[in-house]
């Protein structure tokens, strides 16, 4: 019979469950890049640079080109944050709530055309909060040393 290998204190031993947390760590950098990229690209600028198509739909809605403009700011500060570590777990938390409201827009006003998209954004958004869930944390007790 072999004995066991002691490791130092603090240190883990050599098993298979550091590979799953890295892949998993990886995965979900991707998802913050891709996810954050789009809504910088492809939901923010359209309204940041009032797009026809952009004010076009908030015109459906009934909206003036404030709420336009505000949801550019909050989807390209949202974007931006899911790229940066200790802010990715809040910009997940706030997309979800986005995406709840661009959720009820669709279905309210805009006859639901593009009902999937907030769902499927929603979805990845509380998956990257889920996962970057220590951020929060990090980020209360910097807060906390900062005020106090």
């Amino acid at each position: 019979m072999s004995e066991p290998v002691s490791t130092s204190a603090g240190a883990r031993p050599a098993t298979g469950s550091a590979r799953p947390r890295r892949a998993v760590h990886i995965a979900l950098w991707v998802l913050q890049v891709l996810t954050g990229l789009f809504f910088v690209v492809a939901s923010a600028l359209p309204k940041l640079t009032a797009s026809p198509h952009a004010v076009e739909i908030f015109e459906r809605m009934g909206a003036g080109p404030g709420l336009m403009y505000t949801i550019g700011v909050l989807e390209l500060a949202g974007g931006i944050a899911l790229m940066v570590p200790i802010l990715a777990g809040l910009a997940g938390v706030c997309f979800v709530g986005l995406m709840i409201g661009a959720f009820v827009v669709q279905a309210a006003f805009l006859g639901g055309e593009n009902l999937a998209t907030p769902v499927i954004l929603g979805a990845i958004a509380a998956a990257i909060a889920w996962g970057r869930r220590r951020s929060l944390g990090d980020l209360a007790r910097l807060a906390r040393v900062r005020r106090g």
